[in-house]
């Protein structure tokens, strides 16, 4: 055990968690109708609360047991096995389990900016649990599965390089939030605009925070290459932030807030697969890029496919991740042949897992709430509680 190592990585699960809680449910919270905040503060809490006890019942043995190529087994649900002296590198192994739970935990996060403000709370809960279980965990097995990010699993054996999750996070949950999105069909108040901008910006800032330790800390080590992640991470973010905003008062005249803001989360989301494998200069190029690739796939989901991703999870985090993955081979740090591979086979087990879900778990709990529940605001009707007293 590396002690520096050990107290890194100790600090990167906080941040991790901390983009989810609060940052996430903030970021998601000020999106939505007044009516609505606390039901995506409660979907993102419980989500948050149920993946951490299914990583310990049975997630982090299927990522990240030794039982094969495809899945990790059961080895090591309830963490058999795992003792205050395991190791996983020069990491505590229960540290790296508590790391890695965290993330766990923000990519069905992320899903919940797909469906809100006319979903189900019982479908969130139950479809989360068991997409996070065959969805998510078997693709960390083939992307990272040896421990090591970046290069541990199968997939990391023919040559995919994700370093933190643009293809086992973004495309995942991307892809997972455009499906339900197109099953679901669009809310009834679809054109309601953001209502609080300024706790938007608040959940940006916690996110690119927090994403220091989503990406530095995916090195698992105190060192350089965590430093050079950390700084990259930064760069892009910044970039794609400007362009964003360049962009939209460059077609509209003006820049908002939560253009900006968002703007930050495709620059975050498209360097994280290769902000240990890039430096600065190619930093400012992938944001660059994102913050007006992003804002474009957003007006073509929304705007010309009439998709009803609520929250623009696949145009920002999905593009964002898959557009990220491709430029590790675009500035020659992995093969063209990998990472275009990898993104097919993980697209293609998500979008079919995720359609065969949603239809499955609808047979056990309704998928959308009715329209009396929808127009009355989900807050008040499902969880009777609003965020904010009525004045008269």
């Amino acid at each position: 055990m590396n002690a520096a190592d050990t107290a890194f990585i100790l600090i990167a699960t906080a941040l991790v968690l901390f983009m989810t809680l609060p940052g996430l449910a903030l970021f998601y919270g000020g999106l939505v109708r007044a009516r609505n905040v606390l039901s995506v503060f409660m979907h993102c809490f419980a989500v948050a609360c149920l993946m951490s006890v299914l990583w310990f019942v049975a997630g982090y043995s299927i990522a990240f047991g030794e039982a094969g190529g495809w899945w990790g087994g059961l080895g090591k649900a309830f963490l058999s096995g795992v003792t205050v002296d395991s190791l996983t590198g020069t990491l505590p192994e229960v540290l790296f389990f508590a790391y890695q739970m965290t993330f766990a935990i923000i990519t069905p996060a992320l899903i919940v900016g797909a469906y809100v403000e006319r979903i189900g709370f019982g479908f969130v809960l139950l479809f989360s649990a068991l997409w996070m279980l065959v969805v998510y965990a078997p693709v960390a097995h083939w992307i990272w599965g040896g421990g090591v990010m970046a290069d541990g699993g199968i997939f990391g054996a023919t040559g995919v390089r994700d370093f933190a999750g643009g293809i086992v996070v973004h495309e995942t949950a991307g892809l997972a939030a455009l499906v339900i999105a197109v099953v679901l069909g669009p809310r009834k108040h679809r054109t309601t605009p953001p209502h609080q901008p300024g706790m938007v910006m608040i959940g940006a800032a916690m996110l690119w925070v927090g994403w220091f330790g989503f990406n530095g800390g995916s090195a698992l080590a105190a060192n350089g290459t965590a430093a050079m992640a950390l700084t990259v991470t930064h760069l892009s973010a910044a970039a794609a932030s400007l362009t964003w905003a360049l962009w939209e008062r460059i077609k509209f005249g003006r820049a908002s807030l939560v253009g900006l803001v968002t703007g930050t989360i495709a620059g975050l989301a498209s360097i994280t697969p290769a902000s240990g494998f890039v430096g600065p200069v190619e930093a400012l190029v992938i944001g660059g890029v994102a913050g007006v690739l992003c804002q474009e796939a957003v007006s073509l989901i929304r705007t010309r496919l009439k998709i009803d991703d609520t929250l623009d999870v696949f145009a920002v985090h999905g593009v964002g991740g898959i557009f990220g993955t491709v430029m590790v081979a675009v500035f020659g740090a992995g093969t063209w042949a990998a990472q275009l591979g990898g993104l097919a086979v993980v697209g293609l087990w998500t979008v079919v897992l995720t359609f065969a879900l949603v239809k499955l778990v609808a047979l056990v709990t309704p998928l959308r709430v009715d329209l009396e529940t929808e127009t009355n605001g989900l807050d008040l009707s499902v969880h009777g509680e609003r965020a904010y007293e009525l004045t008269s």
